[in-house]
């Protein structure tokens, strides 16, 4: 079984290690059979992006925002195991 890896850059001078941090262990709480490990990387001028096996997944400077735990799910979700139910995380569809 092939284990995946998560990169989470932070921004220092912003004081965002703990967000990193929060998402890093809400990601190995759920996926912690399917992953080598999370890795907070510190970063400057704003940074906070998501990479998935080298391959970035999210980025605050593009979405203008920070990412939901929820949404994190899913997107790491969609790329290793699409076929996962995630529970109370699971997408809604109306």
């Amino acid at each position: 079984m092939t284990k995946h890896k998560i990169e989470i850059t932070y921004c220092t001078q912003c004081r965002w290690l703990l967000r990193a941090a929060w998402l890093a262990q809400e990601l190995l709480t759920t996926f912690e059979q399917d992953l080598d490990g999370v890795t907070l990387k510190p970063g400057s001028s704003g940074i906070f992006e998501v990479s998935l096996n080298q391959q970035q997944i999210f980025s605050r400077k593009t979405e203008g925002r920070f990412p939901e735990a929820k949404e994190l799910k899913q997107l790491i979700r969609d790329q290793i195991d699409p076929d996962r139910d995630l529970g109370h995380s699971n997408k809604v569809t109306l």
